[in-house]
Order: C-alpha cells, then structure tokens, then sequence
C-alpha cells in the first residue's frame, strides 16, 4: 500500500512539473533586459509633464465603470495613477479588490473581482470596462469571456494574452507562488493550478474567443524587459496597438494612457 501510495504521489509530482513546463517558458533565443525595467520611474515623470496627465487633448468620458486590475505580486495601490485619471477625464474608476495579485486566478475572479464587476454594474447601471496590467490583463480577458452581458470593453496593458514567455527570474517567482497556492488551499484548487493546462473556468475562459460585441484592446512595448512583447498581441492587428516604454512602466504610460481614453470612446452610445 505504501509503495502504491508513493508511485501515485510520484506521478502527481510529474503532472504538475509537465504543466508547468508546458504554460511557462523561458525561451534563449530572446534577449530580456529586465533591468531596463527601472527606467519605469521616469515614464512617471514624463507622464506627470503632459497635459493628457491632467485630462487635455484626450476624448472624455461618458460616467461607465472602469475596473482595474494589477499584474503579477501587484495591488491595486500602483495603480492609483490610473484610477485617478480616468476619474479626470470623466469615467467611474473602480479598484479590483483582488488584493496582492498572488493567488489562484480562478479564486481571485470568483472571490473578489466578480463582486467589484457586480457594483460597478450595479451603481451605473451600465456595462463595465476591464483594464488589465500584465497578468491582470489576461485576468481582465478571461472575466470578459465569462461575464460578457457585464462588460463593454477589454482592455491589456503589456499582458501576455497569447502565452508566457519570460525572463528565468519571474519563472521562479511564479513557481514560488504555484507551490504557496498548492499548500494554502489544498484540495481546494486544481492539481495543476497556475499552469496552463488547469482545468478551472479561469484557464478554460482563455481558450474562448473574445465575444464580438466587445471591444478589445492591447497595447504592448518591444522594449518590454518582463515577458515577450510578441505574446502581448491579439490575433487581430487592428486591436493592437505599440508605444514606447517599459512593461512596469505601462501602468503610466502617457501614449498607453491616450490609447486607452480612445479606445473607450469607441464605445460610447453602444451599451
């Protein structure tokens, strides 16, 4: 029985390594400089030294939802910028509620994200716009295949929506972080979770189209230290949209920022 009992055990142990082999890779042949990521803090600067900062030369809001999430080991704290122009050029901001982007995706969503959504909904009496950084991004696309009588528009910010492939370093942060899910929740996730090839509705949201009806954005830099900026893209070249910058820095971008006041326009007069 013991032995029986081992031989299972092994096998789940390897299960779980091919999943996580399989959805997160690290590839050679593409040079990241992670380090370039610290030229984040002066994309703050310039962002703060242009009018679009202050809510000029870009289209206005119509008074919708705009939900926000962080990116990987982010909170919703980063992102107050953020929150706090899109309140300026007239939109209604909301903060995810998600905590520190660390957790199971799939619990995230049903725990928090999906209660934030209902509000937005619920006080404006209209659908909803998801705005996602990095994992949040790819968080924000599977939330809007799921609930699209909820949400309006989609929009990432440097999200690797087609795919993960990234520095060594953020894969041995996001292995430290499957292992911590694994043992906190136990038999309450999926063997496999934060890998690519989970089962949960979260994972299997992704293999689904994005409706329609739904305008999606992603904006994406080449010069993105982090993760590929090739799997940023959608399939759709007339959805993506490239500026210059950083992946951390994406949450202040000034051109992300202008891209994405115009890109909600779009939607103005069609929920």
């Amino acid at each position: 029985m013991r032995r029986r009992a081992r031989t299972k055990l092994h096998k789940k142990r390897r299960a779980i390594s091919r999943s996580k082999a399989e959805s997160r890779k690290h590839d050679p042949n593409i040079d990241f400089s992670p380090w370039t990521e610290a030229l984040f803090a002066a994309e703050i600067l310039l962002l703060h030294a242009t009018p679009i900062y202050y809510g000029f030369g870009v289209p206005q809001g119509d008074d919708s939802g705009v939900v926000i999430i962080p990116g990987f080991l982010g909170t919703d704290l980063y992102l107050m910028e953020l929150h706090g122009w899109l309140g300026r050029i007239g939109y209604r901001p909301y903060f995810s509620g998600i905590g520190i982007n660390a957790d199971c995706p799939n619990l995230l969503i049903q725990r928090h994200l999906n209660e934030t959504i209902e509000r937005a909904r619920a006080e404006t009496g209209r659908k909803i716009h998801l705005i996602g950084h990095s994992l949040g991004g790819v968080i924000a696309r599977a939330v809007a295949r799921q609930r699209p009588r909820d949400v309006a528009s989609v929009i990432t910010l440097a999200s690797p929506i087609r795919g993960t492939v990234t520095s060594r370093t953020v894969l041995h942060a996001a292995e430290a972080v499957r292992l911590r899910i694994l043992q906190e929740h136990g038999r309450g996730v999926l063997p496999a979770c934060y890998t690519g090839r989970c089962t949960c509705n979260f994972v299997d949201s992704l293999k689904r189209d994005i409706p329609d009806h739904m305008l999606q954005t992603a904006i994406y830099t080449r010069h993105d230290g982090i993760v590929s900026w090739r799997y940023c893209m959608t399939t759709d070249p007339e959805s993506n949209f490239e500026v210059p910058g950083t992946h951390i820095g994406m949450a202040f971008n000034p051109s992300a920022y202008t891209i994405v006041a115009e890109r909600l326009a779009k939607t103005h007069g069609s929920q």
